[in-house]
């Protein structure tokens, strides 16, 4: 019998001196230990979303922590499906995400303070100090599950920023915490924020993931979009607590079911009931 499947996601920002060499190793692992998934490796540093076998992600996060450069990497894990992805990608970027930024704009050099999901939850619940939660995932990820009472700035993806940042200075000398995914991008994103002038700026640490794996079903309402074949990621979701906050694009049902549109000219994702997919309504 198969060992059950675990999903890795993890970051860091630290000086790859020869990232070719990099690469070419982790894609010997890699492929030894029989993975799918993705890596970017850049000068910068890593950044990586790999499934496999749960033994053998084990024995790959004890081979990745052994590496000084990745000693303190943060791994986050959830439960794999086996399906998750469907080839293993391991490439050379100028960035481990795409913001364009300029290259002054760099977390190892500056990035905002991290805050832990516990703390977070205390500010949310046992404080009076004012926070602003702003999501720095793109527009269709917000729209399957975010914070309560969030801010998402127009963002299509991570490079926007630049020309959306305008819309927050009003917010530039109250309390922010930045969101996403697992992390990486609100490195940049709340080092970008600290040189446009925001004083007071800190990032969740771990990302939603480990505020959802934390706190389910509490402050975070929906599902967290992810970049694999399962679209989407909840805990607890068989809760009373669990909450759907999409509807079918045709029929208005409760739904959180994300399609690619079938149009070949379009592939927007929509959300489409599985009602509706059945009966052929897969455009948007």
């Amino acid at each position: 019998m198969p060992d059950s499947y675990q999903i890795l996601l993890y970051y860091k920002y630290t000086k790859i001196e020869d990232p070719t060499a990099l690469m070419q190793s982790q894609r010997e692992i890699c492929t030894r230990l029989g993975f799918k998934g993705r890596i970017l490796i850049a000068e910068e540093g890593i950044n990586g979303t790999l499934e496999g076998e749960t033994a053998a992600t084990e024995a790959y996060v004890a081979a990745l922590l052994s590496d000084p450069r990745f000693s303190d990497i943060h791994i986050k894990r959830s439960v794999g499906t086996g399906s998750a992805f469907n080839k293993m990608s391991i490439k050379v970027r100028q960035e481990i995400v795409g913001t364009h930024f300029p290259a002054e704009i760099d977390p190892r050099a500056q990035t905002s303070e991290h805050i832990t999901a516990e703390q977070l939850h205390e500010l949310l619940h046992n404080s009076d100090e004012k926070v602003t939660i702003i999501d720095m995932r793109n527009d269709y990820e917000f729209k399957i599950g975010h914070f309560e009472n969030s801010i998402l700035p127009s963002l299509e993806n991570s490079r926007d920023l630049a020309l959306t940042v305008k819309e927050l200075k009003p917010l530039k000398n109250e309390k922010i915490i930045t969101v996403c995914t697992g992390g990486v991008r609100c490195e940049k994103m709340s080092a970008y924020l600290l040189r446009e002038g925001f004083t007071n700026v800190s990032q969740l640490y771990g990302g939603i993931v480990t505020y959802m794996e934390k706190f389910p079903n509490k402050d975070f309402k929906g599902k967290l979009y992810v970049f694999d074949n399962r679209i989407s990621m909840g805990f607890e979701t068989d809760s009373p607590d669990h909450q759907i906050i999409t509807n079918c694009e045709h029929c208005n049902v409760v739904s959180d079911h994300y399609i690619n549109c079938t149009d070949m000219r379009c592939h927007k994702q929509i959300i489409s009931c599985v009602d509706c997919v059945a009966s052929g309504k897969t455009v948007c």
